[in-house]
């Protein structure tokens, strides 16, 4: 099973103050622990909102809204895409991340292809398969 752990921005994230080399340090520790395992696949920080945008689609139009964005439970600050048997792994794995006290992460199983059932024509995978291939090579 994937799952995103998504890792909730809150002020010093938003206001751009970056980690400490002893936070580094230890993030990059846990990270190569799981890589040992085998577990992670793709992890990293993001920017503040100030950088960011929000597309909003309303009747076949798209409009833009340039951040910064208040700061609210719905703001990312950073991720993680793993591989575990259960959500009970991944908590267990998380609950390892050497976060500060207040930190707080969010983790979401990623669907898989079963997921869709029949809606998911062999028509479709064969697309996806493609997607994946070309966006492996880049």
């Amino acid at each position: 099973m994937r799952f995103m752990v998504i890792v909730k921005a809150n002020r010093d994230t938003e206001a751009g103050k970056m980690p400490t080399t002893d936070m580094l340090a230890a993030m990059g520790k846990f990270n190569e622990e799981m890589a040992k395992a085998g577990v992670i696949e793709a992890g990293e920080g993001l920017h503040p909102t100030v950088k960011g945008a929000r597309v909003k689609y309303t009747g076949g139009e798209a409009g833009v809204t340039r951040g910064p964005f208040n700061l609210s439970s719905d703001l990312i600050a950073g991720f993680w895409l793993i591989k575990t048997a259960s959500l009970d792994e991944a908590i267990g794995w998380m609950k390892r991340a050497p976060f500060e006290p207040g930190s707080e992460i969010e983790i979401r199983q990623v669907f898989s292809a079963e997921d869709f059932g029949e809606a998911l024509t062999p028509e479709l995978l064969e697309q996806d398969a493609r997607t994946r291939a070309h966006a492996a090579k880049k």
